[in-house]
């Protein structure tokens, strides 16, 4: 019985380094993948969540709702269209994202308030935390209308740091306000990037259904740089859905953000196993 315990304490001292370097930091995480759609995966999250501010860090977290989304529209027949990862978002489709998104966010601050009121949710018009403007796409050098798709123009630091003072965590939805009151749906990672540099935080956490980035020979890599991730991208090693990723990853270490962790959301305690073990679960990029 005693080994067991002088295990689980063994764990606790291995975390107190990172603990000791992590107080009163920023980490911004990106919630979604499968870690938002199963029940106790997202109970795992939300606990760590709770734990970091308990800890003394300040966790942000930013959240999509893709599959959420893309069931709303098939409920109400309206037309699920992907351009390059895209969702291409007619104004019916933005309504949907808008309820869809503001009803996620509201579910992950009851969550995390059942255990005191420490969340604060920040979602579409509300607080308009985001401004955005619309994302100009081109393909086959054409112009095409993604629709309400945007950008991310502006972060209204002050909002999320005087939530921040009063001990609370910002959850934010993925979604822009432009100069005229109009919406726009913008993706996660991407949102989640922009305010990891704004506030100027310690880490991004990117929470995907992938281990991380592998190399040519599909071995997990556990640490790289961002000139190694260049050439990854630059050899094919790198492709599909995880090139956007790592390029909001290479954009937050750009801008001050000292280092973007890419980890699975399927496996339990995943951020913990990250920032508080010596080996880590997923990538880290670092300048």
């Amino acid at each position: 019985m005693f080994d067991a315990l002088i295990k689980r304490a063994e764990v606790v001292m291995e975390a107190l380094p990172y603990l000791r370097k992590f107080y009163g930091k920023i980490i911004v995480i990106k919630y979604g993948g499968n870690a938002m759609v199963d029940r106790a995966l997202k109970a795992k999250v939300i606990e760590a969540v709770i734990l970091l501010r308990y800890l003394g860090m300040h966790p942000v977290l930013v959240h999509g709702g893709g599959p959420e989304i893309t069931k709303e529209l098939k409920k109400r027949k309206i037309e699920v269209k992907f351009l390059e990862g895209l969702r291409v978002t007619d104004e019916p489709t933005m309504e949907v994202v808008e309820t869809v998104l503001g009803r996620v966010n509201a579910g992950i601050v009851s969550m995390i308030n059942k255990g005191g009121r420490i969340a604060k949710g920040f979602s579409g018009k509300k607080g308009r935390v985001i401004k955005a403007r619309k994302r100009i796409f081109y393909r086959n050098k054409q112009k095409i209308d993604l629709g309400f798709v945007g950008d991310v123009s502006f972060v209204d630091v002050k909002q999320l740091r005087a939530a921040i003072s009063s001990g609370r965590i910002p959850i934010i939805s993925s979604i822009g306000v432009d100069g005229k009151g109009r919406t726009y749906n913008i993706n996660a990672d991407i949102v989640a990037s922009e305010i990891a540099s704004a506030l100027g935080a310690t880490k991004l956490i990117l929470i995907t259904n992938v281990r991380g980035v592998f190399d040519k020979k599909d071995k997990l890599i556990s640490a790289v740089n961002a000139s190694k991730i260049r050439r990854l991208i630059r050899n094919g090693v790198i492709s599909g859905g995880m090139i956007p990723k790592v390029r909001c990853a290479l954009k937050a270490l750009k801008d001050g953000v000292e280092k973007v962790h890419i980890i699975d959301g399927r496996i339990p305690h995943a951020i913990l196993l990250e920032l508080f073990t010596d080996v880590g679960i997923g990538t880290m990029v670092e300048r």
